[in-house]
């Protein structure tokens, strides 16, 4: 009896000492898979940083290329256009040519341009329609 019931013991430390060893080396691999993901996750946030430093320094490039041909623009309007002062008090600097007219920027929106778009060629095309019924007719 004694026997078989150290037998049974034996086993069951055999089994043990098996998870034991399996635990171990499971704990072992999660260790260097977590040192693993903690060095990628550091390298990852180092290129962030990089990428964001980057991304700043484009948007004001980009900034500064807008100013430049602008500023072009008014240099070239200042060389063909030397007989008008740009300080005539008709050039308005919140107004835009929209449809042949001077109009303010606040009362014109891009929304509003393409309904208008919208209806003229709605309005073209119903002309174009009534026109082909006026030749048949």
């Amino acid at each position: 009896m004694w026997k078989k019931e150290r037998e049974c013991w034996e086993e069951e430390k055999k089994r043990l000492e098996t998870w034991k060893v399996r635990y171990l080396d499971s704990e072992s691999k999660l260790k260097g898979r977590i040192a693993d993901l903690e060095a990628n996750y550091d390298e990852l946030k180092e290129k962030y940083e990089g990428v964001k430093v980057e991304l700043e320094d484009l948007k004001g490039c980009i900034i500064q290329e807008h100013i430049n041909g602008f500023q072009k623009g008014v240099r070239q309007e200042t060389f063909f256009c030397q007989d008008i002062d740009a300080a005539y008090s008709r050039f308005y600097v919140n107004k835009d040519v929209v449809d042949g007219q001077l109009v303010n920027e606040a009362e014109s929106s891009p929304e509003e341009e393409v309904e208008k778009e919208a209806a003229g060629e709605d309005r073209d095309a119903r002309d174009a329609v009534e026109g082909d019924d006026k030749k048949t007719a």
